[in-house]
């Protein structure tokens, strides 16, 4: 346990931080099952919130940019392969 009191509040606030961003990454775990399987009904309405849910979690730093861009193209290449079967 830290003694200081700057730490302290450091460590509440790396806490709460942590508990923000995993419950980011499981809504984009979830947009991303929930598209795949909509694939072909209404897919490009999830396919939609599952990319601004990935956008959005760039932008305030929970993933890298480059992951966002690399699960939106997975994303899209997973749905294509879906419709096509």
């Amino acid at each position: 346990m830290a003694n200081i009191k700057s730490q302290i509040k450091r460590n509440r606030t790396n806490e709460a931080a942590r508990l923000r961003n995993k419950a980011v990454r499981s809504e984009l775990k979830t947009r991303r099952k929930s598209a795949i399987s909509a694939a072909g009904t209404d897919s490009e309405t999830e396919l939609r919130l599952a990319v601004k849910r990935i956008d959005m979690a760039a932008a305030k730093g929970v993933i890298h940019k480059n992951k966002a861009a690399r699960d939106k193209s997975r994303l899209v290449k997973a749905i294509a392969a879906r419709a096509e079967s």
